[in-house]
């Protein structure tokens, strides 16, 4: 396979007054393009920040992180910001829907910093959002805004989706078909899926799992047979 993203000795730290918080100490790894890779671990351990980093939306203290054969750390911010752009998807916890927008309007605003231009439509129906294309934010409910987001991500056909608790805000059947389409990305469309959960069933699917405790990687599963959606527990 393919390795798309390498983390050598990567440490991100945060000073309040004299005290020095890592919460990325010495992060050792690599994912391969196209692989289906969960990230667990208890609140505090790291698990955002470690996403945040690989999304160019934070910069590293020390180290380096290698995407494609380009060490992005030392990227500046315009450099981020394309890098965003062209390769990144994210699927935040909180959606950040832009609340003055459509469902649609959210999805298609992408045409306006990409050169891919995508019909939102085709997206909305992805997640069976279709049908609140004219909604704004605040008419829909959490587990719609997730969906929204979702397609947003997916809009984009990025070669790496970032996914902050993907089905945090969604009940078991949509939960169902969000980490189902996540996973015929990662395996029929070549996208390198990343996904945060507290949620250990989901790491039963996963190609590689990653445990942080303490902003320490604790290990890391590789698994060369994950099971199939309908046979884990949901």
């Amino acid at each position: 396979m393919t390795k798309l993203i390498e983390f050598k000795n990567v440490t991100k730290e945060y000073h309040t007054g004299e005290n020095i918080l890592k919460a990325a100490n010495n992060l050792n790894f690599t994912i391969n393009k196209g692989e289906f890779v969960v990230i667990l671990g208890p609140s505090g351990s790291g698990k955002s920040t470690l996403l945040n980093l690989l999304g160019g939306l934070d910069n590293v203290t020390n180290g380096n992180i290698i995407i494609d054969n380009t060490d992005i750390s030392q990227y500046n911010e315009n450099q981020l910001t394309q890098y965003r752009a062209d390769k990144i998807g994210f699927i935040f916890q909180f959606y950040n829907l832009i609340p003055n927008l459509t469902a649609l309007e959210n999805i298609e605003l992408i045409n306006e910093i990409t050169s891919k231009k995508i019909d939102g439509i085709k997206y909305l129906q992805m997640v069976n959002m279709e049908q609140h294309k004219d909604q704004f934010p605040s008419q829909l409910s959490g587990g719609e805004q997730q969906r929204v987001s979702i397609a947003r991500a997916i809009s984009k056909q990025p070669s790496m989706l970032l996914c902050d608790e993907p089905t945090g805000a969604l009940d078991s059947k949509s939960g169902y078909n969000i980490i189902k389409l996540l996973l015929n990305l990662s395996k029929n469309k070549q996208s390198t899926v990343i996904i945060v959960t507290h949620n250990a069933e989901i790491s039963k699917l996963a190609d590689k799992v990653i445990y942080l405790k303490n902003g320490q990687i604790e290990k890391i599963d590789e698994n060369s047979s994950p099971l199939g959606i309908d046979e884990i527990e949901w």
